[in-house]
């Protein structure tokens, strides 16, 4: 395999605003992933690449920063109950296999296209399982709320008690979150997916949870927890992985690293307050306004690469500056929904134990 060097174009200048924006980032990735169970890297990725990171180096930097973070969180939640520990571990191991698949495919494009391939195929990425998952999960959790029952428990999908029901002889593993028997079979391609997609935007939250969730039959809460886990075992792998070709920028997984830890943790016990499908709506709403953000660097790599008439510096400028607003916004927008349902949902928690304490007391 040709060995990719990582030069110093590669690296960033890390002034002060800089590293406040990428610990501010890091702090909101890490809220946003302890609370759906997304390694949060939708939001880190692109906020790198927002700086000018090549979006092969904010990958790698993501994914090393990532299994620290998802093994705190992972921990986090377990004392709540929320982790299946055997689903996790299991579907990890086939996730980690596509992990080196796909990065050696990220290494093939960087070496034959550089940068603006790279940073054209994370962006298409992006913006093409943006569109199809955040579509899905925001749909579906617009639909719970609509129908009035977000306080009911949520049903399995009908695709997940048909995989339940199929019996294969020898491949059968019983999950503690499943509440049901399910072949290995059926969790190698979901693994193996999950970390090739893991390997090409350093997110397999992506597919991890909503497969858990609508292949496997697990619960919002113990799917999105479980797959801290899983990002775990991806994040300990790519980045050994990455780093053995000097792609991974120590100084951006330090820091984001750094913010991360502080987020997580707040992000994990916002879950003990939140009715599941706002999970959905949290994981759906920052999708799309991403999918927006990505999308309108595509242009900017196409030029680069020269298959579409070469854009101006003016033009290039203005798409850039609007992904990062978009960017932006999206951050905010991430860290507004996940505190607010955090703080009306601990305001009706003390609200019922007060009414409760008040019944005792007459």
């Amino acid at each position: 395999m040709q060995n990719i060097v990582l030069d110093a174009a590669n690296f960033i200048d890390l002034n002060s605003v800089n590293i406040l924006y990428l610990f501010i980032v890091g702090f909101i990735g890490g809220l946003v992933s302890g609370f759906i169970g997304s390694g949060g890297a939708f939001v880190l990725t692109p906020g790198m690449m927002s700086l000018g990171v090549p979006g092969l180096v904010a990958v790698a930097s993501n994914m090393c920063h990532k299994f620290p973070k998802a093994l705190v969180g992972a921990i986090k939640r377990a004392k709540y109950g929320q982790v299946d520990i055997k689903l996790g571990i299991i579907f990890g191991i086939f996730a980690e296999a596509g992990v080196f698949y796909g990065a050696h495919i990220q290494e093939k494009i960087k070496a034959a296209f550089g940068d603006a391939g790279s940073n054209l195929y994370v962006s298409a990425a992006f913006v093409i399982v943006l569109a199809i998952v955040g579509g899905f999960v925001l749909r579906d959790a617009i639909k719970t709320y609509k129908s009035g029952n977000t306080d009911a428990e949520e049903k399995t999908s009908r695709l997940a008690r048909m995989v339940q029901a199929i019996n294969i002889p020898g491949t059968m593993v019983y999950f503690k979150s499943l509440n049901a028997r399910v072949s290995l079979l059926f969790l190698i391609p979901l693994g193996f997916c999950t970390g090739m997609l893991a390997a090409t935007i350093a997110v397999g939250g992506f597919l991890g949870v909503p497969s858990m969730i609508y292949v496997l039959g697990a619960p919002s809460l113990m799917a999105s927890a479980t797959e801290l886990v899983v990002a775990f075992v991806m994040g300990l792998g790519g980045s050994f992985k990455y780093a053995l070709h000097g792609l991974v920028d120590i100084r951006l997984s330090a820091i984001i690293l750094a913010g991360s830890l502080f987020g997580i943790q707040l992000g994990a016990i916002g879950t003990t307050y939140v009715k599941p499908f706002m999970i959905k709506l949290v994981m759906g709403v920052i999708m799309v306004i991403v999918l927006f953000s990505r999308a309108l660097m595509i242009p900017v790599y196409l030029s680069q690469l020269g298959i579409i008439q070469t854009l101006t510096e003016e033009t290039i400028k203005i798409l850039k500056n609007t992904s990062f607003a978009i960017m932006a916004f999206a951050l905010l927008s991430g860290a507004f929904i996940v505190l607010r349902a955090m703080w009306i949902g601990k305001k009706t928690e003390s609200a019922i134990a007060e009414k409760e304490e008040a019944i005792e007391n007459v």
